[in-house]
């Protein structure tokens, strides 16, 4: 039986605010919004992830202090272009630093606006190999505004 990471949540203090920075500065498609009289909260994913965000009032239903998630990580082909791109887009990017010449050794960190810190590894390889296929990806034709 095979058991895979989905959805994490991610604390946030603003719903608006979140999506905002999701969407327009890092790039995240947003896969839906969910407002009823009980819970406002969206889930957004990374371009060729399988596994997705979700914000709003689900997060502060699990106990989570907004801003208090450290260290996500997320795998790119090109550490110095998507370094560039979030930058582009207003991202208050870290500067690259390589803890080890080998594929996989090459790091910079980025925060939400609620302090949620994440990570970026470069690993060189998912270039040629992806790990999920664009073939086999989601169509995001039809990003919810």
């Amino acid at each position: 039986m095979d058991w895979t990471l989905e959805v994490v949540v991610v604390p946030v203090s603003d719903l608006d605010r979140a999506i905002t920075f999701y969407r327009e500065q890092a790039g995240f498609h947003l896969d839906h919004r969910t407002s009823n009289a009980r819970m406002d909260f969206a889930q957004l994913t990374p371009t060729g992830s399988g596994c997705s965000i979700l914000v709003g009032d689900a997060a502060s239903s699990q106990g989570m202090a907004p801003g208090s998630l450290r260290g996500l990580q997320l795998v790119v082909s090109d550490a110095q272009s998507a370094r560039q791109e979030l930058l582009d887009r207003g991202v208050d990017a870290g500067e690259i630093t390589v803890f080890d010449e080998r594929d996989g050794g090459t790091f910079f960190s980025f925060p939400d606006p609620d302090g949620n810190t994440w990570t970026v590894q470069e690993m060189k390889v998912r270039a040629d190999n992806p790990l999920i296929p664009p073939d086999a990806r989601i169509s995001y034709a039809r990003d919810p505004s």
